[in-house]
């Protein structure tokens, strides 16, 4: 009788014993599976909402990815299983890389229209850089303006900040060019005349300062 309840005994510990494996290895395979099927679902967003929401999808991505690798340690079949995850990572790190550099393109073009709209107005000029709307009656002011504001943020402006400047600079004295022969005052001229003195050295000087700033910041 006490051997059959032993027996007994030791054939339910091992049911118990194999059912709990059982589980771990159904948890690790839907860990690997909810990886798999999670940077799947990314590549299925628009760019444009990825990138609104890049942090949270990253923060996302980092959770299930160390569950899928912790998972392994409880399959059968762990080459298998480590090629779906090794793909995963493979497509999540081709879309991150593409998603970064679509940012920081972002981020470039918004600090070059931000520069724009302060030394120009907001919104007067965009990527096609037209400036037709600068006639003879407004000319002398957008250059006013255009002088002010470089002089009050000189300091701060880097030098891609200044190759974006002397193309807008270089912009407006063409569209002078026409506007004189429109009918622009000798007086307006002669105080354009002066702010292009103001400008042009204040433009060289800093423009050199900000790169001697950036290769001094390079050898560190």
């Amino acid at each position: 009788m006490e051997k059959r309840n032993l027996f007994l005994g030791l054939t339910l510990v091992s049911l118990v014993f194999a059912s709990c494996k059982d589980e771990k290895v159904a948890q690790a395979e839907k860990s690997v599976d909810k990886y798999v099927v999670y940077v799947d679902s990314i590549n299925t967003i628009e760019s444009a909402t990825i990138k609104t929401n890049w942090q949270t999808i990253d923060d996302g991505y980092q959770i299930r990815v160390t569950d899928a690798e912790f998972a392994l340690e409880n399959l059968k079949e762990k080459e298998k299983a480590q090629e779906k995850i090794n793909a995963s990572k493979a497509k999540y790190e081709a879309l991150k890389a593409q998603i970064i550099a679509d940012m920081q393109a972002d981020a470039i073009v918004n600090s070059k229209q931000t520069l724009r709209n302060e030394l120009l107005g907001e919104g007067k000029i965009g990527n096609d850089m037209n400036f037709e709307w600068v006639n003879k009656n407004n000319i002398l002011a957008v250059y006013q303006q255009f002088v002010d504001v470089a002089q009050t943020n000189k300091d701060k402006y880097s030098r891609e900040d200044w190759d974006e400047i002397k193309l807008l600079y270089e912009a407006l004295d063409s569209r002078k060019n026409t506007v004189e022969n429109e009918g622009l005052s000798s007086k307006d001229n002669r105080k354009i005349a002066g702010l292009k003195l103001k400008f042009a050295p204040m433009y060289t000087l800093n423009r050199m300062g900000s790169k001697n700033e950036e290769m001094q910041k390079a050898k560190q």
